[in-house]
């Protein structure tokens, strides 16, 4: 395994090429969910960039991302990539992941204009979900890796026959038509840099190659606050990619739930009473 490169050195580097300020002293480790190293550099005592160091495979797959939409004024702006993928450097959005959200209908409907309605067809490749790391030959395919990695964690929380619609609801999928679209991944509110109560960025994305509700979704069974029709659908409304399906929509929506509580037992079991009252409401409905 090559050795991790040297941080000071990169610092060291990026001020002489002028990719940063040459003021631009210390850095701080970021916690997140990402398999790599992230560092905040400081400016003044005040963080101003992120420096990313990761696996060339994923840091190339995160740059196509930025790339691709760079348009959007949710994306942290990129400002460098090393050669060899080594590291990448962002400019620092400032905002805390989780909290001080506001409304889930508002900040979906802004993750959908400034984000989601940016996506576009991705013809590199005729497979699906991580497509260089872990393809997959169908959509469906896909959700099923989800649903079993789920199951394992949900063991005999929920009836089998829950596990039973989910993964009718998955066989259902095949053979549907669907467009693949670069997608961010792991669209969620862990990812979602919030201030004043409002959506201001949308980090350290997982790409992969997906139809847009996916992202949609996710971001929507994120937070197990205002789970309910009338949010879900008031911000799909301005999606623009494809038409709209709500019996479809309301399946996808059980199916990442199910995968959602298994995340939630293993990593946020202070809100599983929620995503169970959830998961009750849309078993219901769907």
């Amino acid at each position: 395994m090559a050795p991790k490169p040297d941080v000071n050195e990169i610092i060291k580097y990026l001020c002489g090429t002028g990719v940063i300020e040459l003021n631009a002293t210390g850095m701080k480790s970021m916690s997140g969910t990402t398999d790599g190293l992230v560092y905040a550099l400081m400016v003044d005592n005040e963080p101003s960039y992120v420096l990313k160091l990761d696996t060339p495979q994923n840091l190339e797959q995160v740059e196509l991302l930025h790339r691709t939409y760079n348009e959007s004024t949710l994306l942290p702006r990129l400002l460098y990539t090393d050669l060899n993928k080594t590291y990448m450097l962002y400019k620092y959005i400032s905002g805390t992941t989780h909290y001080n959200r506001g409304s889930k209908a508002d900040w979906l409907t802004r993750l959908v204009k400034e984000l989601l309605n940016h996506y576009t067809v991705y013809q590199a490749t005729e497979m699906w979900g991580f497509w260089k790391e872990e393809p997959c030959q169908t959509w469906s395919e896909f959700l099923d890796k989800g649903v079993e990695y789920a199951r394992m964690n949900v063991g005999n929380l929920l009836p089998s026959v829950d596990y039973d619609k989910v993964k009718s609801l998955v066989t259902k999928t095949e053979g549907a038509a669907e467009e693949r679209y670069l997608l961010h991944g792991d669209c969620g509110v862990h990812n979602f840099v919030f201030e004043r109560n409002s959506l201001q960025a949308v980090i350290d994305p997982s790409p992969i190659v997906g139809p847009v509700r996916y992202d949609y979704i996710y971001a929507f069974c994120s937070s197990p606050d205002d789970l309910n029709l009338e949010t879900l659908f008031r911000s799909y409304a301005q999606l623009t990619h494809h038409a709209w399906d709500r019996q479809r929509l309301m399946e996808d929506v059980l199916i990442q739930l199910y995968c959602r509580i298994g995340i939630c037992l293993r990593h946020h079991p202070h809100d599983l009473s929620e995503y169970l009252k959830a998961w009750n409401y849309w078993k219901k409905l769907v």
